[in-house]
């Protein structure tokens, strides 16, 4: 019986060791399931010493990220963040009120569990206890509730439209804080973690220093160059902020990124080329993460309310005048997935399996553009390396795609640097990218409510308000369905968006990093690499 029971428990360790060298359990689960296995059953010592040894986390080391995702303007003013850089550079220093496990799923941090009355409309949440700031000082309510205020009120805060809901926000004890909002919201923890709300001592303001509950301190900050961070060492979070110092480099260009990890000048880098990812699979040095499904989605925006883009046929025209396949064939090897003209994934519970798949149709585009009106007007197409690596490369297909069409698009390379702050938001039709959010209520609220500021179609639509805000309060989740459906049908049809690939997430390590693992929400680890990592 007893060697009945070890090989049974041999099986269910390959098992899950199968799935954590694929990718698909985290660390940290597969070494619950291990333990499981050895708590249940017997189990030879050298087999789980072995891999509680392999998995545990060593502290020391320089980690060096080369990342895309950096621009001369930065900040570490949480309220400016739109790429990737700040993002990993700001959980270096500093801690959201909630993190995201391999899955998605809402899991606490510096609120450390919550619960809602029947309803959802009224929440309470609990401040995680003995948390020190870098400058010694201890977490409180006052921390959480000043941190959530600079994104309300007068703010240019992304996060601003998405807290609109919150109708009171108070402190019940040192420890804990009540929070009523407008309507019921099922989501609303998927709301708090943002990763633009991070939190910092209350009434602090000094970003050129900032101070956090992370596990590192910030060393130096070169805008759009690099920046530099240093191990606490009194970190809250066991086995993690492993590393003695963290690098950031911004490396916008695929081909340097990639250069600089297979030359060993970088241990880690985004957003790997697709088009060559599959030679570095090959290199047995390196280890590619690949995420499917979950990465970026990318997109030609225009704003519904300049001309010549307040004609909605001249926007169905477009969206019918991409082709595509051919970019996601020819600029990323297929390692993406055609996007419908709006920003939720098939992964996301709520999306819209009824709706046909737009293709590609000239003759709908002749059609459409034909009833617009507009003869042989030349349409500008505003397309930067600063939006992401190969925008340029997709506008040029784009262009090519719609001569079929009979329309003719002007391709208008312009600077990568300052591109999120002269470009986006201003210019009527441009080159846009958009991260996954786990919720679509926060994705809708967020993209193209009328009261967000980074709704860049400026698409702003009463009736569709109104759908989100119903479909937020419907705890029936076969009704709240039904409304997400129609929404997206509303902003595919009629929205400024051709969202036309949702890319795979690709991520390229030395062998010897550690921790490098698919995430649900964000590659890099959900941009916590330099928190969860460690050298082998």
């Amino acid at each position: 019986m007893a060697d009945t029971k070890k090989g049974i428990a041999v099986e269910e360790y390959n098992k899950l060791k199968h799935m954590f060298d694929k990718g698909a359990l985290s660390r940290r689960d597969f070494m619950s399931g291990v333990a499981m296995i050895g708590a249940g059953m017997a189990v030879a010592p050298s087999l789980l010493s072995g891999t509680a040894q392999a998995a545990a986390p060593k502290v020391g080391g320089t980690f060096r990220i080369g990342m895309e995702g950096g621009s001369a303007t930065d900040s570490l003013d949480p309220r400016t963040y739109s790429d990737s850089v700040m993002i990993a550079a700001s959980l270096c220093v500093m801690n959201g009120l909630v993190e995201f496990d391999s899955s998605g799923k809402p899991t606490g941090e510096l609120l450390e569990s919550w619960e809602a009355k029947p309803g959802a409309k009224e929440w309470v949440f609990n401040v995680r206890k003995g948390v020190k700031f870098s400058n010694g000082k201890t977490l409180t309510a006052d921390d959480i509730l000043y941190s959530i205020a600079i994104h309300r009120g007068e703010t240019k805060s992304p996060a601003k439209g998405i807290l609109k809901q919150i109708t009171e926000i108070k402190k019940v004890n040192e420890n804990q804080i009540a929070v009523t909002l407008e309507a019921g919201n099922a989501d609303f923890p998927v709301i708090l973690g943002d990763y633009h709300i991070v939190v910092v001592p209350d009434g602090f303001t000094d970003w050129q220093k900032p101070i956090g509950t992370g596990g590192y301190t910030l060393e130096s900050f070169e805008p759009g160059v690099r920046l530099t961070f240093k191990r606490r060492g009194d970190y809250w979070k066991a086995g993690r902020a492993n590393f003695d110092m963290v690098e950031i480099r911004n490396i916008q260009d695929p081909a340097a990124r990639t250069a600089a990890l297979q030359s060993g000048q970088v241990d880690a880098i985004n957003r790997l080329d697709p088009r060559t990812v599959n030679l570095l699979m090959k290199d047995k040095k390196l280890n590619v993460v690949r995420t499917k499904g979950t990465g970026n989605r990318f997109c030609f925006v225009s704003r519904v309310t300049e001309k010549p883009f307040d004609n909605k046929d001249l926007r169905l025209a477009l969206k019918y005048g991409i082709d595509r396949e051919k970019i996601i064939q020819q600029v990323y090897n297929g390692f993406a997935t055609p996007g419908n003209d709006h920003t939720l994934d098939a992964l996301n519970p709520f999306y819209n399996t009824a709706m046909p798949q737009r293709k590609y149709d000239p003759d709908k585009a002749a059609f459409h553009f034909k009833k617009a009106g507009l003869g042989d007007a030349k349409i500008e197409l505003q397309a930067s390396e600063g939006a992401w690596g190969s925008a340029v490369d997709c506008a040029t297909l784009f262009q090519e795609s719609l001569k079929k069409a009979k329309i003719n698009l002007d391709v208008k390379k312009v600077s990568a640097d300052g591109y999120w702050d002269n470009v986006w938001l201003k210019v009527p039709f441009c080159a846009v990218y958009w991260g996954r959010r786990l919720s679509a209520d926060q994705t809708f609220t967020q993209v193209y409510g009328s009261g967000s500021d980074w709704n860049d179609s400026n698409w702003r639509v009463p009736e569709f308000d109104k759908l989100i805000g119903e479909a937020r309060a419907e705890l029936d989740e076969k009704k709240r369905k039904e409304l997400y459906f129609h929404a997206q049908e509303m902003i595919a049809e009629d929205g400024g968006m051709i969202c036309f690939a949702i890319t795979d997430y690709l991520d390229g390590y030395a062998k010897n990093v550690m921790g490098a693992e698919p995430h649900a929400r964000y590659d890099m680890n959900d941009d916590r690499i330099a928190e969860k990592g460690w050298f082998a």
